[in-house]
């Protein structure tokens, strides 16, 4: 089977194009935006926030419900009630914006998430568009209401997030950058409030489990809600002191909230996110890149090891191996057209490895791989992010 040319490859890494059972003729992207939603964003209910799951079976003593229900529908700094409110997006043109001046960059969540935080340490000055989930978020970016959207795709914690790797599969956007952000917790209150006061805490579920230890020494009762900025401003707008949330010191600035405690999780967290955008970046040969890709591999013996091999005989470091069992699960994939195909596959690998796409080492490893897949997309290639995130 002939392998692509070196040329061929790098134009189908920039161009997020697919090879589809190693014999399709590869054939250039079509540059022309399209998006195949499954809702009308411009008709959406969502952009709106609603705190109202209870975690581990606890009920609380509000007097207006046995849950913490509160409907988020003021319009605050940065936040939009409908999508038709967001501002007009910019062009590919605009991207080169290091401190990302002008460029919107979606998120999923309320102003003060996490992933807002790790969106403005990418571009701080950027234009932030709080979203109902990350889907949205990327949809966001599809259809042109925004420039960039903010992936959470693993935490040292929690380990791989696989409903957002699912999703690069679903979107034909580009990965461009990564964000390593350190997670603070804080446990926040009104004005007056004491953590030994607390009766009730509220916050992410995920966040909750990662300070159980506190939680635990205060005796309080957790109330999981969608995300820890929406913790906040639940408990900003209750006005009750024997409500607490877990959420970011810039939450506690947003809402007017006092910091009770500070780095409050048992244990350091990482998290990793990645920057999408609609176009890839073109990167330079030599620099301090990551290339991630997704790939099927055929049946045999051996097959896995032969695959990975390509990259260690070329001494190219894998820094991540993500394997996937999707056997009998359809797979919604994005070709190098504008429709969604369903494949199956036995398993899935995504796979980070450290050098540019430019590279010729790397471009001879994709050659090679070829040989044993059923599938590849390059997912994309972008500079590492070398900040100081020590604990």
């Amino acid at each position: 089977m002939a392998s692509a040319t070196s040329s061929t490859l790098i134009f189908m890494a920039l161009n997020g194009c697919s090879i589809w059972d190693c014999c399709k003729a590869l054939q250039p992207a079509n540059s022309t935006l399209s998006v195949n939603s499954k809702h009308d964003l411009g008709k959406s209910s969502k952009w709106r926030r609603c705190c109202s799951s209870v975690v581990n079976g606890a009920k609380s003593s509000f007097e207006y419900s046995d849950r913490v229900q509160v409907q988020i529908t003021e319009l605050d700094d940065g936040f939009h009630k409908d999508v038709n409110l967001l501002l007009k997006s910019l062009t590919a043109n605009d991207f080169f914006s290091r401190d990302g001046t002008k460029l919107c960059v979606a998120y999923k969540g309320l102003a003060g998430a996490y992933t807002e935080e790790a969106a403005l340490k990418a571009y701080p000055k950027c234009e932030t568009v709080p979203c109902d989930d990350f889907e949205t978020s990327l949809q966001a970016v599809e259809s042109g209401l925004a420039d960039k959207a903010v992936l959470p795709i693993e935490s040292s914690e929690a380990g791989s997030i696989h409903h957002n790797y699912d999703l690069l599969l679903h979107h034909k956007l580009h990965i461009v950058g990564e964000v390593q952000l350190l997670i603070n917790h804080c446990l926040l209150g009104l004005t007056g409030a004491t953590k030994e006061n607390l009766k009730f805490v509220l916050s992410h579920p995920q966040a909750l489990v990662q300070c159980e230890m506190m939680l635990t020494d205060l005796a309080v009762t957790n109330i999981g809600v969608d995300d820890t900025a929406a913790a906040a401003k639940a408990v900003a707008l209750d006005g009750r002191r024997d409500i607490g949330a877990i959420a970011s010191s810039r939450a506690a600035k947003l809402y007017g909230l006092h910091i009770l405690a500070e780095g409050i999780q048992d244990d350091d967290n990482i998290s990793r996110c990645l920057i999408l955008a609609r176009d890839p970046i073109l990167p330079e040969p030599n620099g301090s890149y990551k290339t991630s890709i997704v790939f099927g591999l055929q049946e045999g013996p051996g097959v896995i090891l032969k695959a990975l091999e390509v990259f260690g005989m070329r001494n190219i470091n894998l820094s991540k191996i993500e394997r996937r069992p999707v056997k009998h699960y359809p797979i919604r994939l994005r070709d190098d057209s504008k429709y969604e195909i369903v494949k199956y596959f036995d398993n899935l690998f995504f796979i980070d490895f450290e050098a540019s796409m430019t590279n010729p080492n790397a471009q001879h490893a994709l050659e090679s791989l070829q040989e044993y897949t059923t599938f590849i997309r390059v997912l994309g290639c972008y500079p590492v992010d070398k900040t100081d995130i020590s604990c």
